[in-house]
């Protein structure tokens, strides 16, 4: 019953959309009185004019809502209409409201009869939402059958090239747009008007009379035996038969329920093609004009039989309600659909913010990062700038260092050179030689403990030099290990200062042993001078040896070989003539 009041309802909003003169989608109370009783008297539901006059009465004389109609409507009017009406009449005076108003004054290629019809097949194929309309799919499906119907090949680049070109702001077209497609033969060129009428009434026999098939056929009489052609209309419960096709005169039906059955029959009594329709209290003998209409029509009646035992609707209302749900679903799916795009592109949006906010993050660790390296490198910069003067300043102290040892040591070799000049001289003064050699010992001695200094010192600046080294490295590191470094910076210039203390501590070492080595230069100057002495003493006394004697009773003079065997009046001789002597030279 629900279906049938949508499809009642379509009509009706024809009907009352008809009567909005203003487009404001209100309706006068008068006009809606009339509407009302022509629904009741076409639909043969009771009219109670008391009802009606109840329901409208009030102190508003103002129009009426299409939402102010639907109560009234609904109780007094679909909620008692039976399915005894007849629905070409209904559907004919709601068409007679609507048709004047909206049908196209442009000519036509079908008559009004025709666009009837093809109002009517809309109401069937639209969809259940207001303002009605028909989807693309379902006039691809009106089209196409309309097409067959003609004997025409369906033109579907044709009719994509029209999807494409369709109204994007529109869903479907209406009833009276679908009637202009149709009537301006843009799908139907090459056919003419009887053709296209033709196939437009075919149509709208199996999809609003429930027409399975038609055709002519010969019956077979229950008294006389005789053979009469009939019209047969096969519907879904019943098979009616006329005296010919324009359906005046009908000469009875044929119930079908679940007990009927056919069956095909051998030819006999000069009938060929037989077959016959079983039902519980009569069997009717048919005879089709061929084998294949009696196929057709067998399987047709069979068919119909087949829907009536599993309680379907027909084939054609099957599928309607298949493509709606369809549709419905596809729609569903497109709604999900959008709602996980409008997620999604939420989602990309928020992703889009957090990667914005990252990227700014970034851009300012970036800008931090780019800062502190600028800081760092300067800082680099004044490092290596003092490490470099510092070993700039090592490299000259070390050169000066340098150019003293060489210069001490090419002193030293003269030295040594004046005493093994010394020591051929002397070979036979073995005492003063013991002092000489005692004296170069001590010497030998100060020159290893020298370059003992030397060395330490050397080692000392190489690991100065490899501390430098390592603090380069150290800055040249990440910024990471930056508070390490300064750390191991700090106790390298701490152990730097405690290697310049060393090497300071060194350095007075190096003056110390200069000093015991100037000492100890003295003491074979004064050897050599008392060598010398000695020589020109034995050189003047012409090798004789002086006898010994008992010494005198003033103290003697002590010198680096023992008490010395001469005067210190002798002694200042001595001392004077090596002094002549050394002047003469």
């Amino acid at each position: 019953m629900g279906g049938l009041k949508d499809e009642l309802l379509k009509a009706i909003w024809h009907a009352f959309t008809a009567l909005d003169l203003d487009h404001s989608g209100k309706v006068s109370k008068s006009q809606l009185k009339v509407l009302s009783h022509n629904l009741c008297t076409v639909l043969k539901v009771p009219h109670d004019p008391v009802a009606l006059e109840e329901h409208f009465r009030d102190d508003d004389e103002g129009p009426v809502s299409n939402q102010g109609y639907m109560p009234y409507l609904n109780k007094f009017i679909l909620e008692k209409v039976q399915d005894n009406f007849d629905k070409i009449e209904f559907n004919r005076m709601c068409w007679t409201l609507c048709v004047k108003k909206n049908l196209t004054k442009s000519p036509l290629l079908i008559v009004e009869e025709d666009a009837f019809k093809i109002w009517v097949i809309f109401n069937f194929l639209s969809e259940d939402k207001y303002p009605l309309i028909i989807v693309p799919e379902e006039i691809e499906y009106l089209l196409k059958k309309l097409t067959e119907v003609m004997g025409g090949g369906w033109q579907k680049e044709q009719f994509e090239d029209y999807k494409v070109n369709f109204d994007g702001s529109k869903e479907g077209l209406s009833a009276w747009e679908l009637i202009e497609l149709i009537g301006n033969g843009q799908f139907s060129k090459g056919m003419d008007r009887q053709t296209v009428s033709m196939a437009i009434n075919e149509v709208f026999n199996e999809l609003i009379l429930d027409v399975l098939k038609q055709g002519y056929m010969m019956k077979k009489g229950h008294r006389r035996k005789n053979w009469t052609e009939r019209w047969f209309v096969l519907k879904p419960n019943l098979i009616s038969y006329y005296v010919s096709e324009d359906l005046n005169d009908k000469k009875g039906d044929i119930v079908l329920d679940e007990n009927c059955c056919v069956e095909s029959l051998p030819d006999k009594d000069g009938k060929k093609c037989l077959f016959l329709i079983k039902c519980l209290d009569k069997t009717f003998e048919i005879s089709a004009s061929d084998k294949k209409k009696k196929q057709e029509w067998i399987q047709a009646i069979h068919s119909t039989l087949h829907l009536l035992k599993l309680g379907s609707p027909p084939p054609h209302k099957e599928a309607r309600q298949r493509r709606k749900e369809l549709r419905r679903k596809l729609l569903a799916e497109q709604e999900e659909l959008e709602r996980q795009m409008k997620e999604l592109q939420a989602a990309n949006e928020n992703k889009q913010q957090e990667l914005e906010t990252v990227r700014k993050k970034l851009e300012e660790a970036a800008s931090r990062a780019a800062e502190e390296e600028k800081k760092r490198l300067q800082t680099q910069v004044e490092l290596q700038a003092r490490f470099s003067s510092e070993l700039e300043r090592e490299k000259l102290i070390r050169q000066q260092m340098e150019e003293q040892v060489a210069q001490k040591s090419s002193e030293l070799e003269q030295y040594l050179q004046r005493v093994r000049e010394l020591e051929a001289m002397y070979l036979k003064l073995q005492e003063a030689l013991e002092d000489e050699r005692q004296a170069r010992q001590d010497e030998e001695m100060v020159r290893k403990l020298q370059a003992r200094l030397l060395e330490e010192e050397s080692s000392k600046r190489a690991e100065l030099e490899k501390w430098h080294l390592v603090q380069q490295q150290a800055i040249a590191s990440t910024e990471a290990e930056k508070q390490e470094l300064e750390h191991e910076r700090t106790e390298k210039e701490r152990a730097l200062q405690e290697a310049m203390a060393q090497l300071a501590q060194l350095e007075l070492e190096r003056k110390q042993a200069l000093e015991q080595y100037e000492g100890v230069k003295k003491k074979l100057e004064m050897a050599a001078s008392m060598t010398k002495s000695w020589k020109d003493k034995v050189a003047h006394h012409e090798g004789l040896i002086r006898l010994i004697e008992p010494g005198s009773k003033s103290p003697h003079l002590i010198t680096n070989w023992g008490p010395a065997a001469f005067t210190q009046a002798e002694l200042e001789e001595r001392e004077k003539n090596w002094k002549g002597k050394k002047t003469t030279e």
